[in-house]
């Protein structure tokens, strides 16, 4: 299974650090997010005689995700394949060294555009979490980009505060961070063509902007995926209605086209799984997008010819692959990675007659955002700024660790640090005045990071800081124990390969003491062997009633978890990020660090 699908839940940052979060407002609020002037982001006019065809630039990335620091461990590093075959991995990311990678790359290119497929925020460390994603909206000002889509994550805490970040002004509960200043918000435009508001219908930001330059003309449409009230808390996505891909992309497409927009750009926040890690890998091979998978394929089948490019996310992966569409023409899709570890350089060729891309000609490659280059001053002084806000916070040891437990960089079913995750939230909530939890289950997407034993700073090796550990557990979920019968429970695991997981498996991380067989060599619920699973050695009885500990996002039936939802006699405990710090602090000392655990409780047959 890949550790890379995101598998999101509500941001609540200020309840464990600063105060509590303002609640969802009116969806009305968003309507007009979006900065004046946003549908002309070129500037200048043309004078004298053109040639017929410009090249026009299209650089991207998505899935930022708030790494404004390069991301510790193995999430920041890029996997690139040798001319030998051999794989080796590069040390990649940081906003420092993307805003260095975008401006040179845009250096000799007078037609240059720069977007993004959404996640922009949400699951963000703690320098940019920590005050509600300010500063990374301030660095993708200061890095000119010029449009993004709305991701699932930019609805972690919901409509309301994504129409703060658009539109600006300080927190309705904490305020202003820095004294005298007003946090200003995006100055680039957030699409949602396929967000409408419950109450009124229509899309609750723009749904398409149109970049132009010296007569040059082109549409950009944004959209999540249609899926995002499942990976999203309840309370996110109040209010909103959440439709088609494919059908919003074409109605815009057409919508556009009528005005004379005849390029277009579809900014489409779901994505694919190449069929190799490397951020180079040709996945044209042997034919047109052959060595691509997953959702994204069918919706570039189903978009319209009218869209000549898309820019998609979500899947953390990179890949540059030509998808034919619906009349079979070849056209270009890409995704770079995550964490701002790479960007696209896709170059499309403008004819100024037809006022159209001519298809033929386009060309891209994803590229490193290699930190063997300068840095850019302007994010060095953004971050030290934020940092010295956030450090008597960040800077607090929690534990200590004798090496580093892998999360987020595991692509194993089961992960040391889900064992450390779930093994905490049992040992918090498992005395009866606490909830008396006998299991716990973690959501492998809801593990954001890596424990790195290396120093992030200069509290030392195998120090574990509270911004570490926020890191890894960043939404701040508030802790649920409910009632689950046996039957409920079986079928939750079988829920991990069943149904709308069936095709990409989630794999719930499990405490100590619950223990079972995953036969990969089946099919559906079958491949979570029912009679193997145990608990303190004894089968599951179905009729039996068990007190089982998750985070709220699980306990409302998100990830596709539906039993799960099913839970009674709900008791609310502390956040998991509470639960995680008191663990450490109860398991390690400086003397007696605390080992990665063993992951001996899923048997895999593969």
């Amino acid at each position: 299974m890949s550790a890379t699908p995101q598998h999101p839940q509500k941001n609540r940052v200020s309840r464990r650090v600063l105060a509590a979060t303002a609640g969802l407002v009116t969806v009305g609020a968003l309507v007009a997010a979006m900065p004046a002037g946003a549908h002309d982001r070129g500037k200048g006019h043309g004078h004298g005689h053109q040639p017929r065809t410009v090249d026009v630039q299209l650089l991207s990335f998505n899935d930022l995700h708030g790494n404004l620091e390069p991301p510790a461990g193995s999430a920041g590093t890029v996997s690139e394949t040798q001319a030998d075959g051999t794989v080796t991995s590069v040390p990649a990311g940081g906003v420092e060294y993307l805003a260095t990678s975008l401006r040179t790359a845009r250096k000799g290119n007078p037609y240059s555009v720069t977007a993004a497929g959404g996640d922009m925020v949400g699951a963000s460390p703690l320098l940019s979490g920590l005050f509600h994603d300010e500063p990374t909206i301030e660095a993708l000002n200061g890095l000119d980009l010029d449009v993004t889509a709305v991701g699932n994550h930019e609805f972690d805490e919901g409509a309301t505060e994504l129409a703060r970040l658009q539109n600006g002004g300080c927190h309705p509960v904490e305020g202003c961070y820095e004294k005298g200043k007003k946090f200003k918000g995006a100055d680039f435009p957030y699409l949602a063509a396929n967000v409408t508001s419950e109450k009124t219908g229509k899309p609750i930001l723009k749904p398409y902007t149109v970049w132009k330059k010296n007569g040059v003309k082109i549409g950009f449409i944004g959209v999540t995926l249609e899926g995002t009230p499942n990976i999203v808390t309840a309370n996110g996505v109040k209010g909103l209605k959440f439709h088609d891909e494919i059908e919003t992309v074409n109605k815009y497409a057409k919508e556009l086209d009528r005005q004379g927009v005849k390029s277009i750009v579809a900014l489409i926040h779901e994505g694919g799984a190449p069929a190799s890690a490397s951020y180079n890998y040709d996945c044209d091979s042997p034919g047109a997008g052959d060595g691509i998978s997953g959702p994204i394929v069918d919706i570039a089948k189903g978009i319209t010819p009218k869209v000549d490019a898309l820019v998609t996310g979500h899947t953390h992966q990179a890949y540059v692959c030509t998808v034919p569409d619906p009349s079979g023409k070849p056209r270009m899709v890409t995704s770079a990675s995550s964490f701002g570890k790479l960007y696209t350089d896709t170059t499309l060729t403008y004819d100024r007659r037809t006022n159209d891309i001519v298809r033929t000609s386009v060309e891209s490659a994803n590229h490193i955002v290699s930190r063997d280059q300068a840095k850019a001053t302007d994010m060095t002084k953004l971050i030290a700024r934020w940092n010295t806000l956030a450090a008597p916070i960040a800077n607090r040891p929690q534990g200590w660790i004798t090496a580093d437990i892998n999360g987020r960089g595991s692509t194993a079913p089961e992960k040391p640090l889900g064992n450390l995750i779930a093994d905490a939230q049992l040992e918090g909530l498992a005395p009866a005045d606490k909830g008396g939890a006998v299991v716990a289950f973690m959501n492998p997407g809801g593990i954001r990071a890596d424990l790195v034993h290396a120093a992030s700073g200069s509290e030392g090796d195998g120090v574990v800081t509270y911004g570490e550990a926020f890191t890894v557990q960043p939404f701040t979920n508030m802790m649920n124990v409910v009632d689950l019968t046996g039957a409920q429970l079986v079928a939750a695991l079988q829920q991990q390969v069943s149904g709308s997981n069936e095709a990409s498996p989630k794999i719930l991380q499990v405490s100590k003491g619950l223990t079972y067989t995953l036969d990969l060599t089946k099919s559906g619920a079958d491949r979570v062997v029912a009679d193997t699973i145990r608990l303190n050695g004894e089968a599951i009885d179905p009729a039996k009633t068990y007190r089982v500990a998750m985070n709220e996002f699980l306990a409302g039936g998100g990830d596709g978890f539906a039993a799960l939802g099913e839970g009674t006699n709900k008791l609310v405990g502390a956040s998991d990020l509470d639960l995680f710090n008191a663990y450490l602090a109860a398991h390690s000392t400086a003397d007696a660090p605390l080992a990665p655990p063993a992951t001996d409780r899923i048997t895999v047959v593969q």
